[in-house]
């Protein structure tokens, strides 16, 4: 797995990246890589961005990051929060179809509801114990990078 040191610099980015996870929290961050470790063995690459305009400069600069399988999406980000970041990948004709699962803590009914009516593929509240974490992380990327039919190259265009 690529660390936030690592995805900051090479010349071609993404390059076999299954994930993209945009969190600023490095706990969060921490976690997710842990729960991933511990479910993939580190048969999955992952980045990550630390704020809402990092993630849109690497999906949305094609010649310089390839677009993941799955984009794993906060909501409360610094710079632009995880709503704009939505709003934006479904507005682009290259990512408008980019797998995005919101993963929170919030519960509010709101952000549930504008997550989905910007076009979130499925909003998940983030479970504050490991063992939890780890069954609930393991069932996303099950679904998303096992299960899940990825859309053909030429219609994500």
């Amino acid at each position: 797995m690529r660390t936030e040191e690592q995805q900051e610099a090479p010349a071609v980015a993404g390059e076999g990246v299954e994930i993209l996870l945009v969190e600023d929290n490095p706990s969060y961050v921490e976690l997710t890589l842990r729960a991933l470790r511990e479910i993939a063995k580190d048969s999955v690459r992952v980045d990550i961005a630390g704020d809402g305009e990092r993630a849109l400069a690497m999906l949305l600069s094609p010649k310089v990051y390839r677009l993941p399988r799955l984009v794993i999406l906060d909501l409360k980000l610094p710079k632009l929060g995880g709503l704009e970041v939505l709003r934006q990948l479904r507005a682009n004709p290259a990512t408008r179809y980019l797998p995005v699962v919101m993963l929170t803590s919030s519960r509010v009914p709101s952000d549930v509801a504008e997550s989905y009516r910007l076009g979130a593929n499925s909003f998940v509240v983030r479970p504050m114990n490991f063992p939890t974490y780890l069954r609930v992380l393991g069932e996303i990327i099950n679904y998303w990078l096992v299960t899940n039919e990825q859309p053909p190259e030429s219609s994500a265009q």
